[in-house]
This record gives C-alpha cells, structure tokens and sequence, in this order.
C-alpha cells in the first residue's frame, strides 16, 4: 500500500517538475495567497486524478494485465520524451471571478485533462490493488511540485537551470518505461540488436530535443514569471522614494509614523519574505500629514493602476499593492476608489472630486500601458 503511494507521488512529482503546472501555481501565488493556491491544487488534483483513477480501474477489468504493462512502459517511454518539449503557458484571465480556490482549482483541472500525470495516475491506477493510495500518491505529489514552484518562483527563479530539471524529469521516466518494457515484453522481442536500436532511435529523439530546448537560449516561463513580478514592485518601490520628502524638508525621518514611510516598509517587507498578503488595516488617521508632491503621488498611483488593469491583479484588501493604492487614494481624495478594472469609471469618479487630477492620472495610466 505504501510502496504504491510513494511510487504514485515519485512518478508524478518527476514529471511536474519544472512543467507547465508549476508556472500557474507560480503565477497564481502572485494573486492569491498561498494557501488558497496550494487548496485549489490540491482540490484540482483529487478530481482530476480521482477520475483517472476511476477509468484506470475500469480500464484493468477489460485489458489483460501484461497488455497493460506493455502500455504503461510505452506511456512513460512517452512521458519521459515530451518532458523535454517546451510548454507554453496557458491564459486563464476569464476565471478569476469566481474566488481564489475554485479559480486556482478550475485552471489546473482544465489544464491537467489529457496530461501526462493524469494519464500516469490511470496507468498507476489500472495495475494496483489499492488505488486510493495511488490518488494519495499523486495528488500530494502536485501540491508538492507546485508548492516548490511557488518557493523558487518567488526567490530563486534566476538561478535554476530549468534545462537540467527537464532533463532528470525525463530519465525518471524513461528508466520507470525502459523496466517496464523489459518486464512485460515477450522474450522473442527482447534480442540485443532490438534494444540497442530501441534505445538509439530514443537517445537521437532525446539530443534533438534537448539540442532545441537548449538552442533557444530564452528564460522558462517560470523564470519570466518571477522576473515580471520583480520588476512590477521594484517599479513600484522607486515610485513611492519619489514622493518621500527627504530629511531636508522633514528635519529627520519619521519613519513607520508617516504614511508614504509605512508603505515603502510593508512593501520592503513583502519582497523581502516573498508574501504579499498581510492581513492588517491602515488607519490613515494615526499618520503624521504631510505636504506629499501631489504630482508624485498621481505617477504612483497610475503606475499602480495600469498594472492592475494589465495583470488583473486580484481586488483583495490583504494584497499589499491593493492597501498602497488605498493609501495613495487617501493622500489625494480623502477616500478609496472602488472601480479598479474599469478605467474609465475610475477616471469619471476622480473627475468628481477634481478634473485636473483626473486628466494627469488619465494621462499617467496611459503612459504606463503604452
């Protein structure tokens, strides 16, 4: 029983590693907390591999078992090939609104159909006395991979070699398929001139592949991801040390007691640790008011909202760059503005309240979508 969960979550957790999944948990962890990524994984996972599992014991009544072997080693010989082909990441935009987990949960169980976890679950499944160990298996293997792609996304995304985790992905397989094969095959298939034109037909697919893989010489999607994500707050943390005053008009800083002081720190804060979700509440009332060049607080804050528009950031009161905007708001309105997807709605309830500064934030939310 053990031996088969372990043997589930091995397989699986090669084969996501560095794949497509890991870079929606990567990006997703940029919208939503972390726990709710990790629950909308792990939600995902039980369906999606749940109903493979399900096919895969059905599948086992009707194909003989040593057929089934045969097949299971050609799958993984498979598997262990396309792990070296670069996938490209999915659009998920449209499901953002209906909540963090069932968002997180709808994307990967649309994007893990037809996958080769999902068909390594129905493989695993279709060979085992105790399949809900082998669910057990893989599934904590996704949430694993996927909690480790949130991990080094967010701190070490630049310095993995993304190349070399495809390639280890790929030997797992096609060692797990090579065995398989060597199992199950009939004797009289098993001559030495088969196998070693067998394996050479698979190492020529492998160095052309792997030769393509290298040859683009582009950052993984997983890599641009954290980069984008990097620049994004670091664009925002330089906005935000234009508006601070300096010692010269100040006297001495103020610190943490002064609004634009207390901004810049809780977004130092969430670089530093990687987690952009704090669940506090600013009270504008206890800062010390200050004479912010307001020109610099409209530049801040257009920055902040053409990137909401781009990325589609999640509307979160616990996101830090939510409680930024809410604060730039209190600077300049005495109050938040609702409208963050919509543009033009929010540019129409600045002009409400002031229609000079509802033409400089127009014009600085375009200059940053340009």
């Amino acid at each position: 029983m053990i031996s088969e969960m372990i043997k589930g979550f091995f397989l699986v957790f090669a084969a996501e590693m560095g794949d497509k999944s890991q870079i929606i948990a990567m990006t997703f962890a940029t919208q939503y907390k972390k726990k709710d990524v990790l629950a909308g994984i792990a939600l995902a996972a039980l369906l999606n591999h749940g109903l493979a599992i399900a096919l895969g014991r059905y599948i086992s009544q009707l194909i003989p078992l040593n057929l089934l072997q045969i097949i299971s080693g050609f799958l993984f010989i498979l598997f262990g090939i396309t792990a070296l082909l670069d996938e490209e990441l999915e659009d998920y935009e449209g499901h953002r609104s209906y909540g963090p987990i069932f968002t997180v949960a709808l994307a990967f169980f649309i994007s893990e159909l037809g996958d080769k976890t999902q068909l390594t679950a129905m493989t695993l499944a279709s060979q085992s006395l105790y399949p809900i160990f082998i669910l057990l298996g893989t599934s904590s293997a996704m949430v694993a991979t996927s909690g480790i792609g949130i991990l080094v996304g967010s701190k070490v995304g630049d310095r993995i070699p993304d190349v070399l985790v495809k390639i280890i992905s790929s030997i797992v397989f096609l060692v797990f398929g090579l065995f398989k094969l060597a199992e199950s095959l009939p004797e009289r298939f098993l001559t030495t001139s088969n196998i070693i034109l067998f394996i050479g037909i698979i190492g020529a697919i492998e160095l052309f592949l792997l030769n393509r893989l290298t040859a683009t010489n582009r950052p993984s999607a997983m890599k641009e991801a954290a980069e984008k994500l990097y620049k994004q707050t670091e664009a925002i943390k330089q906005s935000l040390d234009e508006i601070c005053l300096g010692d010269e008009v100040c006297g001495s800083c103020s610190g943490k007691s002064c609004l634009i002081g207390f901004i810049r720190f809780i977004i130092r804060e969430a670089r530093e640790k990687k987690d952009y979700y704090r669940d506090f509440n600013i009270d504008i009332n206890r800062f010390i008011r200050k004479n912010y060049d307001r020109r610099q607080v409209i530049k801040s804050l257009g920055l902040i909202l053409a990137d909401y528009y781009k990325f589609k950031w999640v509307d979160d009161d616990n996101f830090v760059i939510k409680k930024i905007k809410d604060s730039l708001e209190y600077i300049l309105f005495n109050k938040t503005i609702d409208e963050l997807y919509d543009l033009d709605k929010y540019v129409g309830e600045v002009k409400k309240i002031d229609r000079e500064m509802a033409s400089l934030l127009e014009a600085e939310i375009q200059y940053n979508l340009n």
